[in-house]
């Protein structure tokens, strides 16, 4: 799996604290985003804190993903408020590439009943293009596991809350791996917005899947530190 943050709103904090501060401000956003600083990120801090979270919409961020499997792009896709576009299969006549999940690659005997199957799967596909097929049928061979590259581009209301649900434990492990990787790339670029995001149990300091067990379950009504869990 390759993430890469391609384009962002410049100065997301900026740009979402002067949208905060005109909505109570005679001044238009292009005065107010050249106060100090302080009070941009401060405005903005107050604006989500009281649950306005509109002010940062203005602030809008596009990856590039790479290698992550057909199973993982179809979870990922479920998240409405973003755009996205998918390499085709039915354009794409693809070479052999897959995602083997950890847990099978532990047990090797998993790992060889997975492998033959991919090696099937790929050889009888390429088989059927090499008959006439039109790639676009032939792909009905192909599994899950087939790797895809997709753009997406969400804003960060909406990233928020793929963080608070992908970040989660009980998210599958592979779009779990992708969020965690576009969270670090975020928080690079707009810290003070992102400055709590992650898993509800982080956001929230409450666990709505009540898992006690999870190591990130916030014990006395404290938020835990944001960590990857395996």
């Amino acid at each position: 799996m390759k993430v890469k943050l391609i384009a962002h709103t410049p100065d997301p904090d900026a740009i979402a604290g002067a949208a905060a501060r005109s909505c109570r401000s005679r001044k238009p956003a292009d005065e107010i985003i050249k106060e100090e600083r302080p009070k941009l990120l401060r405005s903005l801090e107050v604006c989500v804190e009281r649950g306005h979270e509109s002010v940062i919409e203005h602030a809008s961020f596009t990856f590039s993903v790479e290698g992550v499997s057909r199973a993982c792009t179809h979870e990922l896709v479920r998240h409405r408020i973003a755009s996205y576009s998918q390499q085709s299969q039915r354009a794409v006549k693809l070479e052999k590439s897959y995602v083997v999940p950890p847990m099978v690659s532990k047990d090797k005997e998993a790992e060889k009943i997975f492998v033959t199957a991919m090696d099937a799967a790929w050889r009888d596909y390429l088989s059927l293009i090499e008959r006439g097929i039109p790639v676009e049928d032939a792909r009905y061979l192909l599994p899950n596991a087939a790797t895809a590259n997709i753009v997406v581009t969400m804003n960060a209301r909406a990233l928020m809350n793929f963080f608070k649900l992908r970040c989660c434990t009980h998210a599958q492990w592979e779009i779990r791996e992708l969020a965690y990787e576009m969270l670090r790339l975020v928080k690079k670029v707009a810290p003070k917005i992102f400055e709590k995001a992650g898993p509800s149990c982080v956001m929230f300091g409450k666990c709505p899947e009540n898992d006690e067990s999870c190591p990130l379950y916030p014990k006395g009504g404290k938020r835990p530190e944001l960590k990857k869990v395996a």
